[in-house]
């Protein structure tokens, strides 16, 4: 199985490849990826896809060292 950052540059990759993948996974990420790469991410799990633009950056915050250890490993489905 990919790494977590292996799994997030395939997902980019194809992206930026393939305009009608782009598009269902900004619309509806978690199919999106069950279909392209048979990811089965639990219903408890939101994903949320934003693209950057030449005017807009995201930065994204990840959970703080001080929550559980369960939670800062990461997700248990990648």
């Amino acid at each position: 199985m990919a790494s977590q950052q292996e799994l997030q540059t395939q997902i980019i990759e194809k992206a930026w490849a393939d305009e009608d993948f782009k598009k269902k996974l900004i619309a509806n990420p978690i199919a999106a990826l069950k279909e392209a790469f048979g990811l089965d991410i639990p219903a408890n799990i939101n994903v949320e896809v934003l693209e950057e633009t030449a005017d807009k950056y995201y930065l994204v915050l990840p959970q703080s060292p001080s929550a559980s250890k369960n939670q800062v490993m990461g997700p248990r489905w990648l």
